[in-house]
């Protein structure tokens, strides 16, 4: 994450522990199932970016043991501050505009995170830097774009309604500078920065109690800002919420997409 005033889902907010758990949740063994095939084991030396959570450092830390190392740094690191106990080092870090918090990495990863980052150019030129010749960057990030909807079967007013104040958040993301399409966009820009053996699959959740608790925690972190817009009524809000927790709608996410390669 980057430092910016605009950022519309802060760490420090009440619900922020709810959408990493519901992260966990989604994404975690599709990020350990990549993390795996690296082989990562004792004494990597890994930079995890943009933190937030604890499950992917706690993870890590296992991995590499005593003799390895886990840089996890973010803007906000409240929520990870927990897990600082060797070998895990937490850091405050932005990594749109500061140099990288090393070198020589075995690993660099970033989940969810450029999507958000205003330079990201910048921040993907400072993970690749970080590396050692024969690293691996594992970069993950949506892409709203490509599926938009929260409710793909869109067949009565209940989704009806999740789609629109989904289009609303879609909107304030855009004027914050998010890049809805960036997801897609990794593996020519992994190739394009020099990294060889790119590689990139997609994760596309469509029904879950996790996606239902992302949702709620999501909207209830968002609602000021949705009917200070006029994108949404706080009555929208309500029902909306109120039909989320009811259990009888099928919620997706937008697509998690994991590119990954090599530095030369």
């Amino acid at each position: 994450m980057t430092r910016s005033d605009g950022y519309l889902l802060d760490n420090r907010q009440s619900e922020a522990g709810q959408r990493f758990d519901a992260f966990a949740t989604l994404f975690d063994p599709t990020t350990f199932r990549h993390l795996e095939g690296f082989g990562v084991g004792p004494g990597w030396r890994v930079w995890e970016v943009g933190a937030g959570g604890t499950s992917v450092v706690s993870w890590l830390a296992k991995k590499v043991g005593p003799t390895g190392k886990v840089v996890a740094t973010d803007i906000d690191t409240s929520l990870v501050a927990s897990a600082a106990r060797p070998p895990i080092e937490v850091r405050i870090h932005d990594v749109g505009a500061e140099e990288p918090p090393g070198e020589g990495f075995d690993l660099v990863h970033a989940r969810l995170v450029l999507v958000h980052v205003p330079d990201r150019e910048r921040a993907l030129r400072s993970m690749i830097k970080s590396l050692r010749s024969g690293g691996r960057l594992l970069i993950e990030d949506a892409d709203p774009a490509l599926q938009p909807l929260l409710c793909p079967d869109e067949h009565g007013p209940e989704q009806q309604l999740a789609n629109r104040l989904r289009h609303g958040f879609r909107e304030l993301l855009a004027d914050r500078g998010a890049d809805l399409s960036y997801g897609r966009k990794l593996p020519r820009l992994l190739r394009e920065a020099g990294l060889r053996r790119v590689e990139a699959d997609a994760y596309f959740p469509v029904t879950s109690p996790a996606c239902a608790a992302l949702e709620s925690a999501t909207v209830r972190q968002i609602r000021d800002q949705l009917v200070t817009a006029g994108l949404a009524t706080d009555e929208d809000i309500d029902r909306h919420l109120a039909n989320v927790a009811s259990g009888t709608m099928d919620l997706a996410t937008a697509p998690m997409i994991s590119a990954w390669g090599r530095k030369a």
